[in-house]
């Protein structure tokens, strides 16, 4: 009597087939078999976590054999390269790293559909540079500078991170009351801060690698998601385990 061996990775689950076939096809080649098992555990994980429909706009900049692999978008749509970004800016494990004056990522995201009571907006780093990496204009946007960061706001005010920024990994804001309180992802911990609650008037696309007032990043990420609600750690955990099979998985 034979046996029969079944793969448990032969088939996947049909959102992350088709960023896994589209990732291939702009790539012009098949990815490693631990890399597409990574991004379909992370997408069937995120599903198992409830937090799927939360991310509405996302790239991961990890894992593709090239640049161009790693700017189809895994949920919402790509993003539009800037400066622009170069074969020599990205890497299959780190990421895609800033030039700290011209580069950046301008999402379809705009700054007012992320509303203060139901928004986050969250990057994974491996490397941070001594610039923003992630927000847009002076009037509204979420900026992380290596030992202090500012939220979303409106206009008038902006809270600090209740924290430096050291460990690698998931940083990012969550809004869900509609009050003043936000939960904050730093350095593999949930924390909170509190500011002034204030009206996003900047109808403009997020940016990812630069802020406001001509500020650049030079710090190197390998994801990144904005949209609904989310729960930060999770979120962080299933991005974790993503990079670190891609690491495994790379030669």
């Amino acid at each position: 009597m034979s046996v029969i061996y079944i793969n448990p990775y032969a088939f996947y689950d049909t959102d992350a087939q088709a960023y896994i076939s589209a990732v291939e096809t702009e790539d012009g080649q098949g990815l490693e078999d631990g890399v597409k098992n990574a991004i379909n555990s992370f997408v069937l994980g995120c599903k198992a976590d409830g937090i799927w429909t939360a991310i509405q706009e996302s790239c991961i900049l990890a894992g593709a054999r090239t640049l161009t692999g790693a700017l189809i978008p895994l949920k919402g749509s790509a993003p539009t390269n800037n400066g622009p970004f170069v074969t020599d800016d990205y890497n299959r494990t780190t990421g895609l790293v800033g030039n700290g004056s011209s580069k950046f990522l301008s999402t379809a995201k705009l700054i007012n559909t992320l509303t203060g009571s139901n928004s986050h907006a969250a990057v994974s780093w491996t490397t941070l540079g001594n610039a923003v990496f992630y927000g847009n204009t002076a009037e509204s946007r979420f900026d992380v500078a290596g030992a202090n960061a500012r939220h979303f706001y409106g206009g008038g005010g902006g809270g600090s991170m209740p924290a430096v920024i050291s460990v690698p990994g998931l940083v990012g804001t969550n809004r869900s009351d509609g009050g003043t309180t936000f939960a904050v992802r730093i350095n593999k911990t949930n924390l909170t801060t509190t500011h002034g609650l204030n009206p996003f008037g900047a109808v403009q696309p997020l940016g990812i690698f630069r802020g406001g007032s001509g500020q650049y990043s030079t710090s190197r990420l390998t994801f990144y998601s904005m949209g609904t609600s989310i729960n930060l750690a999770l979120l962080d955990s299933r991005v974790t385990d993503m990079i670190d099979a891609f690491v495994a998985s790379i030669p």
